[in-house]
């Protein structure tokens, strides 16, 4: 795998949507930092995050996270814990979950684990086939 000359950070590429403010970006990047590890393999241009909330701090408030890198697909996760922080916390680790997701089925061909194949099965009707073994046996 090649390094990222600019690797992606939750700080650098967070924004906050609605029902935050910029003072709470900060303590929002806080949360997510554990992130920083999984984003550094894409470039810092091509990733942007965005978290926003409706409703918050009522009955019902809904948290949602969206990520966008270029070349793939966006992301978009939701909670509707009725705790902030434990909403956060919620959208940041399935965030990370599908992130591990599309690696790993993006590149499957790199992990020599994904590519073995078990061999076939035979049947046990095919083995007792006197026929098939006398065949073998000549060949």
């Amino acid at each position: 795998m090649s390094a990222v000359a600019n690797p992606a950070t939750v700080a650098e590429c967070l924004r906050v949507g609605a029902g935050f403010s910029q003072g709470d970006r900060n303590w929002i990047a806080e949360q997510f930092a554990t992130l920083d590890a999984r984003l550094a393999s894409f470039h810092a241009d091509a990733t942007e995050l965005e978290v926003s909330v409706k409703d918050r701090e009522a009955r019902g408030q809904k948290v949602t996270l969206e990520c966008w890198i270029a070349g793939r697909q966006k992301i978009v996760t939701t909670s509707a814990e009725e705790d902030l922080h434990a909403a956060l916390n919620d959208v940041r680790d399935d965030l990370r979950r599908r992130l591990n997701d599309a690696k790993t089925r993006q590149e499957p061909r790199h992990n020599k684990h994904l590519r073995e194949v078990p061999p076939p099965q035979v049947d046990a009707d095919e083995s007792d086939d006197p026929a098939l073994r006398a065949d073998a046996e000549t060949a």
